[in-house]
């Protein structure tokens, strides 16, 4: 059975894109620790980072770097952190997040920032723009 990821890279559930190219997919977190919180996923299906290919392991980082420097154009903040949880669904993905210098922004079990559709969209496009000129 696909993966929610898989799902929503074949537009069968909508997301926030922020950047895609024949090989990985960057979305907005629908429930972000921090403003511009990005998930950055191969587009092959794999559970567990440590068993993708060399080639896409690479790849997936160099995308993710990239998606990274468009999120720090737009998104201010004091660095970008990097996580690859990976527990909550069985599709490798990256956790691209503005840190803003507080200390307890990296918890997955704090309260999520609330967003409202607009704000998703216009900070999907801006990423996504700041992406297309990088």
């Amino acid at each position: 059975m696909a993966s929610i990821f898989t799902k929503i890279i074949k537009g069968e559930i909508p997301s926030y894109k922020v950047a895609e190219d024949e090989n990985y997919y960057a979305f907005l977190d629908i429930n972000p620790l921090t403003k511009g919180h990005t998930l950055v996923i191969p587009k092959k299906e794999v559970d567990y980072l440590f068993d993708l290919d060399e080639e896409t392991y690479e790849g997936l980082f160099r995308f993710a770097r990239k998606v990274g420097a468009a999120i720090e154009k737009h998104i201010p903040c004091k660095r970008l952190g990097l996580v690859a949880y990976g527990l909550d669904v069985p599709h490798v993905h990256l956790h691209l997040i503005p840190l803003h210098g507080v200390g307890n922004e990296i918890n997955f079990s704090k309260d999520k920032v609330k967003l409202s559709e607009e704000e998703f969209k216009s900070i999907a496009g801006a990423i996504h723009q700041k992406f297309t000129e990088i």
